[in-house]
């Protein structure tokens, strides 16, 4: 199969429905914004003014009952599967037409989508937050089914929170559950260290082997008597069985497996070269699945999730070669892990500053070692740029300034417009101190104000150059104004580069490029470097 990696840009229930087939996925890794009126996710507003409530950008999560939810809600009711539409209604009599409503019936229809898209012995982990995980659990089981549940994990994000009111609150739920009746399941340990050794008493054999014992019995369960035979005069105890038939403890009797304690019950004996570690439990709260503020895979991206919190879940719920798909991929810290175990992967976001840091994370981070990929749903001509500005101008923003090769100078913060989109930080002396390209775009109408107005702005941020990006032609007096501006000449790098320079979009899709010193450096945080090791040729 000739599979490319793919890298979807617009709202998931739609890109799901189009793209993604049936049976098709093995793990999904799902990070929605939470109902937890946290100031770091804003809403998409579609061309009629409403709000859809598909992320767009990490700034602000509440959610509000609208047209589309309400129409969502009756589509789950009227099509649905039976028992999420009977939980639907449930859950608006309890809860009414309010915020959380809002978000479980968006949350509903696309987690019945990720259903469809599962392979039979796929896992999808449900990452949430406690404002809304109980209802969350009722959603996923009237979709799964209660018996596809396998566990609420609880993860500590942080060490601690001073709250004089309540306890500190620490920690997200991941809900996880399987497609079928059975799952791909590969067993992971935390390494055991020298407390875990001393506190199992570990003994020495014959031969000096350090070991300990384990319990040979586990509770009675199968047939009347199952398990229930004598081993060297003993019985196990009441209400318990051996864990072993016959013939495997008679196995381990041979091999030196077994020991005896002073009345004669036998124990197993567990070798500390051959221990792997503790088995994961259901609470992860390790500092090594922190993201402190020091952490060199931070990229300020404010919903960021660790890479060792998604490592566990991919190697513990796939293989390599699988795929694996996060709908709401942020930054990419779930792609980014499975480029780096070795796993095809599908991302999914409605920002295109997402779009644009997944890819330079992936970038930075794999270099020459990274596998084929598409971007799905950018511009890539003049007539989707248009349709991009006609459903968000924001979005063409912030896709016409990564088109530019520089990085976002704002977001939709409330506050006055500095008249800076974007910009580029050069070097061109030895002082250390970077200078900038200041960037600004215009969708609609430009005339020689907006170069004046720029002009205003260069000055202002003491910037040496500023590039206007455009998406219809500049007129004569632009092109006159601009060339008034002069020239700026680097006195460590040779040549001179225009002070005002206008690009349009046709030209910038053509290749070309604003014009500066190019000793550079990155405007965007640089993703830690990572390596693959036995690299396939898988994909």
């Amino acid at each position: 199969m000739d599979w490319k990696n793919r890298l979807y840009f617009g709202d998931n229930l739609d890109i799901l429905r189009r793209e993604v087939p049936d049976a098709s996925v093995d793990l999904i890794y799902i990070d929605p914004p939470f109902n937890s009126n946290a100031t770091y996710n804003v809403l998409f507003r579609e061309k009629s003014g409403e709000e859809s409530a598909a992320q767009i950008m990490a700034f602000e999560d509440t959610w509000q009952w609208g047209l589309e939810s309400e129409a969502v809600y009756k589509e789950i009711v009227s099509s649905g599967p039976r028992k999420l539409a009977d939980l639907m209604q449930a859950l608006l009599a309890f809860l009414g037409r309010n915020d959380m409503m809002a978000y479980l019936v968006m949350m509903a229809i696309r987690l019945v989508e990720l259903h469809r898209a599962l392979k039979p012995t796929g896992s999808i982990y449900l990452h949430c937050d406690p404002t809304a995980s109980h209802y969350l659990k009722l959603v996923m089981d009237s979709i799964f089914g209660p018996d596809r549940f396998r566990n609420e994990v609880i993860w500590q994000r942080t060490s601690a929170h001073n709250d004089p009111s309540r306890y500190g609150r620490v920690h997200d739920v991941l809900l996880f559950y399987a497609r079928g009746e059975s799952h791909e399941w590969i067993q992971q340990y935390d390494e055991a260290d020298e407390a875990y050794f001393a506190a199992h008493d570990f003994v020495r054999d014959e031969q000096g082997r350090l070991y300990r014992k384990r319990d040979l019995t586990a509770p009675a369960h199968g047939h009347a008597g199952s398990g229930r035979y004598r081993w060297k005069g003993k019985l196990p105890p009441r209400g318990r069985m051996w864990s072993y038939t016959k013939e495997n403890m008679e196995r381990l009797e041979r091999e030196g497996r077994i020991a005896y304690t002073k009345t004669g019950m036998p124990r197993l004996k567990i070798y500390r070269e051959d221990l792997k570690g503790t088995p994961y439990q259901d609470v992860w709260a390790r500092p090594e699945l922190w993201l402190n503020s020091a952490a060199a895979e931070r990229l300020g991206y404010p919903t960021q999730k660790p890479e060792a919190l998604l490592e566990r879940m991919i190697r513990s719920s796939s293989s390599e070669g699988d795929v694996v798909l996060d709908p709401f991929c942020g930054c990419g810290t779930a792609i980014a892990v499975a480029e780096k175990l070795k796993r095809r992967w599908i991302g999914i976001d409605i920002t295109y500053l997402a779009i644009n840091l997944v890819q330079r994370r992936l970038r930075d981070a794999f270099r020459n070692d990274l596998c084929p990929y598409v971007v799905v749903g950018a511009p890539t001509d003049l007539a989707s740029a248009e349709a991009l500005k006609e459903i968000s101008p924001h979005q063409f923003e912030w896709w016409a300034v990564d088109l530019a090769d520089a990085r976002p100078a704002k977001d939709r913060k409330k506050g006055a417009d500095t008249g800076i989109d974007g910009y580029i930080n050069f070097f061109d002396d030895k002082s250390g101190k970077a200078k900038q390209v200041i960037v600004q775009v215009k969708s609609g109408y430009v005339g020689v104000n907006h170069v004046r107005d720029l002009i205003g702005v260069l000055e202002r941020e003491k910037a040496p150059i500023g590039a206007l990006i455009t998406l219809r032609e500049p007129t004569k007096p632009m092109l006159t104004e601009a060339a008034a501006a002069g020239f700026y000449e680097s006195k460590d790098f040779p040549g001179r580069y225009p002070r005002l320079q206008i690009l349009t979009i046709a030209e910038l899709l053509e290749g070309k490029k604003i014009q500066y010193p190019n000793h550079r450096v990155e405007t965007f945080a640089k993703a830690e470097r990572k390596t693959k090791t036995e690299q396939q040729d898988m994909f």
